[in-house]
C-alpha cells in the first residue's frame, strides 16, 4: 500500500501511523462495520472525486440498515474527504471511508458500542491492472454463492458481508484466475467479488437485477446511464450461468475495478474486447476527465495545493 500523510478520524487529521483502534473494537471481531470504495481523478479542471455524492449517500444508508447512526452529517463526511485529499496533496487516489463500532462492548447486542468514522486516500492505480482494462481478464465461477438478501441486506456495503468474497477471490485466484464470478442461491448469476457484471447480447446489455442478491452499483448505475446516451438497450434480468459462455461481450464495473473486460470465463473465449465495452469503458473515462457531458453531474472538484498539481 501506498502511504500517504494523514488520515480523518472522528473529526481530526491524524498521522497515518498514529490512525489505530482499539483490538476489543467492535467492529474488528464481528464485522459490523460499512463502507464506500471512492476514486478521485486528475481530471483536466482538477482533482475531482467522482460520485461523491452518491457514494456518501450509500454509507448513510448502509449504515442505516445496520442501526449505526453516523455522528457527522452529510457535509461533514464531504468536507472529510476534501480535507484528506488536500492535505496529502493527491492528485489522484483511492478513497475509503468508514464507519464502524468501537471499543466499548463486546457480544453480538450491538448497540452500546461507539460508531467510529475513519476517511482514508491513497495512490491507487488499476485494481485489475493496466493490461486487464486493455486486454481483459480471466474469471472463474466460484463454488462459493453470494449470500442471499434474505440473509443480509445484500444492498448494504458492510464489513462482515466481505468474508464471502474474499473466500471467492482467494478460491479463483489458486486455481489460476484474476477474478470470480459468484452465482446466487437461486443459481443465477449475481456478481464478481467486488464488482458487477454486464453482458452483451445480440445488441443489447444485460445486468442481473437488485433482486439477486447484487449490490446496487454506483459504477453499474454510471454505465446504465452511459449506455442509455449511447441508445443501447438495457436490460436488467436474471442471467444463467451459461449465457456468459455464450456471450458477446462480457465486463464488470466497480469503484476500484473501474469498467474492466473479461475475454474468458470458466476457460470458454470471449474474446478480446468488444465495441460496446470499449465505448461504455471510453465514455466513462472520460467522465472521469471532465471530457463528457456528463462530467459536470458527476465530479466534485477539490482545492488541491499548488505544488500537487505540477
Amino acid at each position: 500500500m501506498q502511504e500517504a500523510e494523514k488520515i480523518w478520524m472522528n473529526g481530526s487529521l491524524v498521522n497515518w501511523a498514529d490512525a489505530q483502534i482499539h483490538v476489543l473494537s467492535h467492529g474488528l471481531h464481528y464485522g459490523s462495520s460499512v463502507f464506500e470504495g471512492i476514486r478521485a481523478y486528475a481530471a483536466d479542471q482538477g482533482t475531482a472525486v467522482f460520485h461523491l455524492h452518491e457514494h456518501l449517500r450509500r454509507l448513510q444508508r448502509s449504515a442505516s440498515m445496520y442501526y449505526m447512526p453516523i455522528p457527522y452529517t452529510f457535509e461533514d463526511l464531504r468536507q472529510a474527504v476534501h480535507d484528506v485529499i488536500a492535505v496529502n496533496g493527491l492528485r489522484e487516489c483511492y478513497i475509503r471511508p468508514i464507519a464502524f463500532r468501537g471499543y466499548g462492548t463486546m457480544g453480538l447486542f450491538p448497540l452500546d458500542a461507539p460508531v467510529d468514522v475513519a476517511i482514508a486516500a491513497w495512490e491507487w492505480g488499476a485494481y485489475l491492472g493496466d493490461d486487464g482494462l486493455k486486454d481483459g481478464i480471466r474469471a472463474k465461477t466460484s463454488t462459493w454463492r453470494r449470500i442471499g438478501s434474505s440473509t443480509i441486506p445484500a444492498t448494504a456495503k458492510a464489513g462482515g458481508q466481505y468474508l464471502n468474497s474474499i473466500l471467492a477471490k482467494i478460491e479463483t485466484h489458486k486455481a489460476g484466475y484474476q477474478e470470480a464470478i459468484l452465482l446466487n442461491e437461486s443459481g443465477y448469476v449475481a456478481d464478481g467479488s467486488g464488482e458487477n457484471i454486464f453482458v452483451v447480447r445480440g445488441g443489447q446489455l444485460l445486468t442481473p437485477p437488485v433482486n439477486a442478491s447484487i449490490l446496487e452499483g454506483i459504477t453499474r448505475a454510471t454505465i446504465i446511464e452511459l449506455a442509455k446516451d449511447e441508445g443501447i438497450p438495457v436490460v436488467e434480468r436474471e442471467l444463467a450461468r451459461a449465457e456468459l459462455y455464450i456471450a458477446d461481450e462480457v465486463f464488470v464495473t466497480g469503484t476500484a475495478a473501474e469498467v474492466c473486460p473479461i475475454n474468458e470465463v470458466d476457460d470458454h473465449p470471449i474474446g478480446e474486447p468488444g465495441p460496446i465495452t470499449r465505448r461504455l469503458q471510453e465514455r466513462f473515462f472520460a467522465a472521469t476527465l471532465g471530457r463528457d457531458p456528463r462530467s459536470a453531474e458527476w465530479l466534485d472538484y477539490v482545492a488541491v495545493p499548488e505544488q500537487a498539481q505540477r
